[in-house]
């Protein structure tokens, strides 16, 4: 079997995600490490772009608390004083090698809305153009979810289809994912029988918030489109250009053969779910094992108030998540054509849509 890692060095477009401990431990010293290595990856006609956290590790220090706070407005305080002083840092690094960056500053519901989404891949697009380096963060300042989960792992990993890269690469302060001896595993074909058991909780380190499950869960997102994914040790200074020439290091999750396009990843992960429908184990069967559409037969109960084309969540009897789609018809009319048959959509509502509740091709499984 040939090494997955030789396949690295024809990517063309990287998506590099760099932790707080990173920056926080070296807040100048670290981006122009990274700046030195993107340097070196554009004249070789590779374009990247960066996920960075750390203002709000910047802004604890910038006013002089003691230790992260735990209450959601001390945080946006912190991230609204440390954006700044963030940018000014990977401003300096770029401007030694005379090249510009644009700050982009994104949430949840930037890529969620499909028309939002479509204009950040646009700006981007053109930043690449410009031959600037877009320097991504979650907006903390207004949006709460990052502050809580996923200390930007999440968004890299979304990133990733929103500019349509090759490859997303993680720093992060250790050598990879560890297996249950403590030694790195160099590969990860299979996430959830390999690197899932062994990546733990979730929890943050009292700098950053993310951790090893929100790397691998990160890793998950862009292998399900066919792109692999890199964790590897952000304190080597020669970390980029290593994994872009197929070194063995850090440790690689390579894609399997059940990926989706970039239409069902941005339904899939892209838009929070505002809605749930809870189907029986009928449905349940011909929508998992069949590949069939979601029928109003196979509803057994609708939460929430959404509309015709916004994403739900689908779940089996027993709570568990098994699918997102855009439902065809608002949270209302579903409450009422629940468990009928599709001939029975137009005498009940006076109209008929779709004579699915979901169809196929706006139906993910989980």
């Amino acid at each position: 079997m040939s090494d997955p890692r030789t396949a690295l060095t024809a990517c063309k477009r990287v998506v590099v995600k760099i932790g707080s401990r990173l920056l926080a431990e070296s807040p100048a010293g670290r981006p122009a490490a990274i700046a030195d290595q993107i340097t070196a990856l554009r004249a070789r006609d590779v374009e990247v772009i960066v996920v960075s956290s750390g203002a709000i590790a910047l802004g604890v220090r910038a006013l002089g608390l003691g230790a992260r706070p735990t209450e959601l407005p001390q945080l946006q305080a912190a991230a609204a004083v440390g954006q700044s002083r963030l940018m000014q840092q990977w401003h300096h690094a770029f401007a030694a090698h005379d090249r510009v960056i644009g700050q982009v500053l994104l949430t949840h519901d930037d890529l969620g809305d499909r028309r939002r989404f479509l204009s950040a891949r646009l700006t981007l697009r053109a930043l690449l153009d410009a031959g600037a380096v877009p320097i991504i963060n979650e907006n903390d300042t207004v949006a709460s979810e990052e502050i809580k989960f996923g200390d930007n792992d999440q968004l890299a990993a979304l990133v990733v289809n929103l500019v349509s890269a090759d490859l997303l690469i993680i720093l992060t302060d250790v050598e990879g994912v560890r297996g249950a001896d403590g030694i790195r595993m160099p590969i990860v074909r299979d996430i959830e029988r390999e690197a899932a058991p062994v990546a733990g909780g979730s929890k943050g380190d009292g700098v950053g918030s993310g951790g090893m499950a929100s790397k691998v869960g990160s890793a998950r997102i862009v292998t399900r489109t066919g792109i692999p994914a890199v964790v590897g040790p952000g304190r080597s200074p020669t970390i980029l250009t290593d994994v872009l020439d197929g070194a063995d290091v850090g440790t690689l999750f390579v894609p399997g053969t059940d990926t989706l396009s970039s239409r069902k990843h941005w339904i899939a992960y892209g838009a929070k779910p505002v809605g749930k429908i809870t189907i029986d184990d009928g449905a349940r069967r011909a929508v998992l094992e069949q590949g069939k559409s979601l029928l109003p037969r196979g509803i057994t109960a609708v939460e929430g108030a959404f509309g015709p084309g916004e994403t739900v969540s689908v779940v089996a009897g027993d709570g568990t998540e098994v699918a997102r789609g855009l439902t065809a018809y608002d949270a209302d009319d579903l409450r009422k054509i629940r468990g009928l048959h599709s001939g029975d959509i137009v005498a009940t509502l006076g109209y008929k849509s779709l004579d699915e509740a979901i169809h196929r091709d706006d139906l993910v499984i989980l």
